[in-house]
């Protein structure tokens, strides 16, 4: 009964994906959320609460259509922090 009980429990582990944290923009300084940013090039950041957004460090790491508009999130010292740039869609003027 002990070997049915640990295989199930151990399956059942397995099959749980379990959820990827993300660094929250507010619980850290700005120069942290900025290099953040800068070291990976593209990072995931949470802005506060469910919310979050991707951040690129240039324009090379959005999609041929899109276009490196300039972002700021909330961080622990600043109300607006520019961290880096968020990819967007379309022609930059129709924005």
């Amino acid at each position: 009964m002990t070997r049915i009980l640990i295989t199930l429990l151990a399956f059942g582990l397995a099959g749980t994906a379990l959820a990827q944290g993300r660094p929250q923009t507010p619980e850290r300084s700005c120069a942290a959320n900025r290099q953040s940013v800068l070291a990976n090039g593209a990072i995931v950041l949470g802005t506060g609460g469910y919310t979050y957004d991707r951040f690129v460090r240039d324009r090379s790491f959005c999609q041929f259509d899109e276009y490196a508009d300039p972002a700021w999130v909330p961080a622990r010292d600043t109300p607006q922090c520019f961290v880096g740039y968020r990819c967007k869609s379309g022609p930059f003027w129709n924005d």
